[in-house]
């Protein structure tokens, strides 16, 4: 009995041993080409499966990575690690969609870190209390430490870059057209002057001017709402603008019906100044009007609740925005409320440009503010908003953002990130440029729709 046990285990395990080396043999006969193996749909997103062959080698390699990670944060402390896209993302010019200069996005340049700026600039963005002491007492305080620890709930793949580094600029670029983007508005303030969490960034823009022209984009102006904003000192600031930066081949001009083509100007939180302060400037008749003279422009008020419509129209503005990315967050910002807006802007004859965003989450910066959180849902979050706009017929589209990384609002590539006390959110199961392809698809579809009604709208000097 035993004699006849050894004999079935040898046999066996004979067997054993010959299937095994059956599936070896045939594992290297099979073509690089193969059509099967993959999950469904991945030849739409050819840089996934990279990915997730570097996921699972980055799960192997957890355990290792947990005895190293107290000494690897400690020198990361000290050190800026700038994180280069991979060459795969990289697009020659000769491949880059034709532009949509009907497509705007609004774009941040408030970014530093020590290798540029000496230290950490908005990365480190602090923790903001609630008005109410008693919801405040339930959150933490305090600031972000970067590189690891950012104020912002996505990595981005660039790492806490430098909005001063001409490379991270040039990549923003490239990235902008690869999106078939147009235009961007980059976010200012008057020299001398930045946002309370910030440093001046004006003397930023010629370099932003020069990379933008490069690659064949515009650049307009999103004036933010800097201390003591009044008319007279808009005058002036709008009068910097033009003169300082108005001769520039990138400088964005907006051909009207009449055949003028103006410079265009978004102003936000504009609700704050009364209306009939802005008609000072924005009225022919008004005391320090800038219509009909060299600083003329298309102004753009923010609309945030529905009596801002009249407010708008009797301050003198020439068009309405509606900014934030969270839908039900504001009249403006709701997508059932576009449709009446444009149909208010058209009897008016005012711009409506509706801002869309890929999903909305500032818990980083505002622990307490998770209900208006919106998630991504994978992209489906920025299409349904694209496509209600574009069902208004929209003289433009303004994107919100490119690079609002504190608010969640970002369609720069972000990445995977893991610490020991925070799991960044990323774009998987698509790759870091989900949000770029959409936006080029939609801005395809965008440009193609709006030939159909074209000749009823003003159209964008390219």
């Amino acid at each position: 009995m035993a004699k006849f046990r050894r004999r079935t285990c040898i046999i066996l395990s004979l067997f054993i041993l010959f299937i095994f080396s059956l599936m070896i043999g045939l594992k290297t006969l099979r073509p690089n080409t193969a059509t099967f193996g993959d999950p469904f749909g991945l030849d739409i997103l050819p840089d996934f499966r990279q990915q997730t062959i570097h996921l699972e080698k980055k799960s192997d390699s957890k355990k290792s990575d947990n005895i190293n990670h107290e000494t690897n944060s400690k020198n990361l402390k000290s050190v800026e690690i700038t994180m280069k896209p991979s060459k795969s993302s990289e697009l020659n010019l000769e491949e880059l969609p034709p532009l949509n200069y009907y497509l705007h996005v609004f774009y941040y340049s408030w970014y530093g870190n020590p290798q540029f700026d000496g230290k950490y600039i908005h990365w480190n963005h602090p923790l903001l209390e609630h008005w109410d002491p008693r919801i405040a007492k339930n959150y933490p305080q305090g600031r972000h430490n970067p590189p690891d620890d950012i104020g912002s709930s996505f990595y981005p793949e660039l790492g806490s870059y430098s909005s001063r580094d001409p490379s991270v600029i040039e990549t923003h670029m490239r990235q902008m057209c690869s999106a078939s983007i147009g235009v961007l508005a980059v976010s200012w303030y008057p020299p001398d002057s930045n946002d309370e969490n910030g440093e001046p960034t004006d003397d930023l823009v010629p370099t932003i001017l020069d990379k933008a022209h490069k690659y064949n984009l515009k650049v307009t102006f999103h004036i933010e709402p800097y201390v003591n904003r009044d008319d007279q000192n808009m005058y002036k600031n709008v009068k910097y603008i033009i003169d300082r930066y108005g001769n520039h081949p990138a400088f964005y001009r907006y051909k009207t019906r009449t055949g003028k083509a103006l410079p265009m100007f978004y102003v936000y939180d504009s609700y704050i100044i009364k209306p009939e302060k802005w008609a000072n400037l924005l009225t022919t008749s008004g005391s320090q009007s800038i219509r009909n003279s060299p600083y003329d422009g298309l102004f753009i008020a923010l609309l945030v609740e529905e009596k801002h419509k009249f407010e708008i129209l009797h301050s003198g503005f020439d068009g309405i925005y509606t900014y934030f990315a969270t839908n039900g967050f504001t009249y403006g910002s709701s997508h059932q409320n576009w449709a009446s807006l444009k149909a208010f802007c058209d009897n008016y004859n005012l711009i409506f440009i509706p801002s869309v965003g890929p999903g909305y989450i500032d818990t980083s910066i505002r622990p307490w503010n998770s209900h208006n959180t919106r998630n991504r849902v994978n992209g489906k979050y920025y299409e349904t908003a694209l496509s209600v706009a574009l069902k208004t017929r929209p003289s433009l589209i303004s994107v919100t953002s490119f690079n609002e990384w504190h608010e969640g609002t970002q369609i720069e590539k972000a990445v995977p990130k893991r610490t020991s006390n925070t799991v960044y959110l990323d774009y998987r199961p698509y790759k870091p440029g989900l949000y770029l392809e959409l936006t080029r698809k939609w801005s395809e579809k965008y440009s193609k729709e709006r030939t159909t009604y074209a000749l009823e709208y003003q159209s964008p000097v390219s």
